[in-house]
Order: structure tokens, then sequence, then C-alpha cells
């Protein structure tokens, strides 16, 4: 099976928490981006790693707003399920903006990256990266996989949401940023049966097309 999970910043408690024994040898699990595990690098993060890989699922990640992108830059890039992914280690990788993975029968569109609120208070400390939002040249490779599988997926996953959505989640929203109105772009010419985001840190559905996911572990139907 596939499940999804939202933001876990590095915690890895979160991996410990009793909603993830479910998860069986060969399932996998997706985290809608700031995975966090990969931040400052040294002996301590590489044994987190190696705890996670350890995992009898397979651990996927997209970036999120709060991902070490200069750590991250130095995985390989491979073909994993059909797209292009960062290999960390044997049983965790980075899947990578605007790539269409097939997991057990099904497509999965994947988008990370953002635009960070607090940017300007961690330029001052180190732990914010420009790359955090997507280039010209990613959101043109979105469209090519999308056109390639005929603007047709089973699910949509990525880290912020369309605007469309975010609005419902939050009725105080009243502008959405540059990546929430290109994924609304995306929400309004492709065919999907779920769109699921996380950067909001909430938990909640919404109608029957899309769902903001934090601590909640989602199966895929």
């Amino acid at each position: 099976m596939v499940y999804i999970t939202g933001d876990l910043h590095g915690d890895l408690d979160r991996l410990k928490a009793p909603a993830m024994k479910k998860l069986r040898r060969k399932d996998t699990l997706i985290i809608l981006g700031d995975f966090g595990f990969i931040w400052q690098g040294g002996e301590e993060e590489e044994k987190r790693l190696k705890w996670i890989n350890k995992r009898k699922y397979k651990v996927l990640f997209l970036e999120g707003t709060h991902d070490n992108f200069e750590l991250l830059s130095k995985y390989p890039e491979v073909e994993h399920a059909g797209g292009r992914a960062k290999k960390i280690n044997s049983n965790m990788y980075q899947l990578m903006r605007g790539e269409t993975y097939e997991l057990e029968g099904k497509k999965i569109f994947c988008f990370g990256g953002g635009i960070s609120d607090d940017a300007d208070m961690r330029i001052d400390s180190g732990t914010w990266w420009p790359e955090e939002q997507p280039t010209e040249m990613q959101k043109e490779r979105a469209w090519q996989t999308l056109a390639q599988n005929n603007n047709t997926v089973d699910y949509i996953c990525t880290h912020m949401g369309p605007a469309r959505f975010v609005r419902f989640l939050d009725f105080s929203v009243t502008e959405s940023n540059e990546v929430e109105l290109f994924l609304d772009e995306i929400a309004e010419k492709t065919e999907y049966k779920r769109w699921l985001f996380a950067a909001y840190h909430k938990d909640k559905g919404l109608g029957s097309k899309a769902v903001a996911v934090y601590k909640s572990v989602i199966e895929l139907e």
C-alpha cells in the first residue's frame, strides 16, 4: 500500500507513532515536504537516516520550504518508479518536482517546494535557500510530464496547495502566492482523483477532491 503523511521537520517520534504501525513490508510512505532529516549533516543525523533506512517500508519525500537544499543537491539523481529522483540510501528517495511516478499501479504526480513566510528571519541564521521556490524549468517539466500522461493521473502530491483549496482551508486568506497560483493552474487543467498537500499543518478533508495532511497517515485507495 501507499501511505501519505505531512511535514516531519526531523521529528523521529512521528515515525515511531502508533499510526505508523499499520505500514507493512513493501509498503511506501510519502512525506509531503519538510522532511527535515537532512538538515545539518553530521554523525547524529547520519544515525537517524540509517534508522529510517531500516524501516520495513520505503520512505519517499518531497522538498518543502524547511529543507537543506544545499545538502540535498549532493545526492545522486536516479530513475525511480518511472520518474527522476534523488537516492538518499537504499530505501529512501527524494521525489523531484514535476515528475510522475507509478507506485502499485497508481500514477502520482509530485511537486515539492514553495515560498516561506519566514524567509527574512531564516536568511540571517543561514537556514533558508532560494531553491525552495520552483524555477520556470521545473514548472515546464511539470507540464511536460503531465502531457505525457494525457493530463490525467490518479493522485497529485505537493507541499503547498492550489489556491482554490488553500482558501477553503483558511477563509481568512485573501491573497495567494506564486506557487499556489501555479498549482491552481495545474488543478484546472489536470484530471485526478485526489490532491494531497501539507504545508499548512492541518489535517482536513476538502470535499472529495483534496485533503490537507499534517500528522495523519492516509492510505491511498
